[in-house]
């Protein structure tokens, strides 16, 4: 299985179940057979996200149809992205994988100028935050993949949260080659050691709803209320074998949607592992192989193996800092001297997920991790991201991450006014 440049949020219906399982024991040789691919490191994959708004009027949700008619106008993009739209209206630019991170970069830039174009002369604006700092939750995209998952998550009593994910959250996601086998279980543990670091340089959500949340990410704040067998860290006890953790970890996790072929929620607590059993039957049947590449979609760890490592705890970033957060990330994974100092820098903050997302780089360990990170990294930069870079390295030294500019600003000046500001495209 190739690198992938993102996951295709809004599918087709398809025929279910197709080819049979066995059993959990096949359903968990199925995963540890795909989810990682033997091949050199290398190409660089981006989805990143941006809130639309009406800068005329912050508090305004676009809709469905309104978003469409500007992407119906989209030229074909330079880098060859393709966009989809979240379920609150957030659009979504996944590259195709390229060769390093500067290439990858440069094409993403390339895509979004074009997007972000396209979206003022339409009169709206996109706005790169991790979650939606002024308006509440609500949907926009009328799939129903997506109002199944409502549904889910009104009977798993996490609808607030999960409708906060949905809609007014957004990220920067990199996809990197998993690597050559003999090095999967160092890189995938250390793709999560540097999760809280990263979050904490990254963080730029102090805000949900119009209201400060009291933490730097919100946005991570939001993930970890949901159910951590579908969204907490993949890593076993000794994460000495990242394939088997993966099916592990997807055998117990409960199903949320069963393709009958329309997405019907699961209101009970079913582990697919009892359905690929039979020990519960879903839709009538036992679950299928389709049934469980669907189930995959329905997972989202900090780091998901999908043949490749997918790596989704990034807050979402403005175009000053998201190339040299992309730039710095890239490198303490795929080279291979940065990588084994970035695991000793990392080690003492590897599971402070929330303590990152809290207060961020406040902390003292994290904000020596991260300058640990950074110095090597920075220097290593190409000139075009120079700039961003130096920003970045400035940030880490006074400990601030980019929400604490938001905080400041929006004392300053309000919400809204901040919200209206971005979205007009004025720096």
């Amino acid at each position: 299985m190739a690198l992938a440049a993102a996951t295709r949020l809004s599918r087709d219906d398809e025929a279910y179940p197709g080819e049979a399982l066995s059993g959990a024991a096949d359903a968990a040789d199925y995963i540890v057979e795909r989810c990682l691919t033997d091949a050199p490191l290398g190409r660089v994959g981006l989805e990143i996200e941006a809130h639309c708004f009406d800068p005329a009027d912050p508090l305004r949700r676009p809709g469905w149809a309104e978003i469409g008619d500007v992407l119906q106008s989209l030229p074909v993009l330079p880098g060859g992205s393709r966009v989809t739209v979240e379920p609150g209206g957030a659009v979504e630019l996944s590259s195709p994988p390229l060769m390093g991170a500067a290439a990858a970069i440069e094409a993403m830039a390339a895509d979004q100028a074009v997007l972000t174009t396209a979206f003022t002369d339409a009169g709206l604006g996109l706005v790169a935050l991790g979650a939606d700092p002024v308006r509440p939750a609500s949907r926009v995209n009328p799939g129903a993949r997506y109002a199944a998952m409502e549904q889910f998550f009104a009977a798993s009593h996490t609808d607030s949260a999960g409708a906060a994910m949905m809609t007014s959250t957004a990220s920067v996601q990199l996809n990197l080659d998993a690597g050559p086998r003999s090095g999967w279980a160092d890189r995938v543990r250390l793709a999560h050691a540097l999760g809280p670091t990263m979050v904490a340089v990254a963080a730029n959500s102090p805000l949900l709803s119009g209201e400060f949340s009291g933490w730097r990410s919100t946005r991570q704040r939001v993930w970890s209320r949901l159910d951590s067998m579908r969204c907490g860290p993949v890593l076993g006890l000794d994460g000495t074998d990242p394939a088997a953790d993966w099916a592990r970890y997807a055998l117990k996790a409960p199903v949320m949607l069963v393709q009958t072929p329309e997405a019907i929620p699961v209101s009970r607590y079913v582990p697919f592992a009892d359905w690929a059993d039979g020990r519960v039957r879903l839709g009538g049947r036992r679950a299928g192989v389709a049934d469980l590449d669907y189930h995959l979609t329905t997972l989202f760890p900090p780091v998901r193996p999908r043949g490749w490592l997918e790596i989704r705890y990034l807050d979402s970033v403005g175009d000053a800092l998201w190339p040299a957060i992309v730039f710095t990330l890239t490198t303490l994974l795929d080279d291979p001297a940065a990588a084994g100092a970035a695991a000793d820098a990392v080690a003492p903050v590897a599971t402070a997920w929330d303590v990152a997302a809290r207060i961020g780089l406040a902390d003292p360990r994290l904000h020596a991790a991260a300058r640990q990170c950074l110095g090597l990294v920075a220097d290593r930069a190409p000139a075009a991201l120079r700039p961003g870079m130096d920003r970045l390295v400035e940030m880490v030294e006074r400990a601030r991450c980019p929400a604490d500019d938001v905080a400041d600003e929006v004392a300053r000046t309000g919400v809204t006014a901040m919200v209206a500001r971005l979205a007009g495209g004025r720096t």
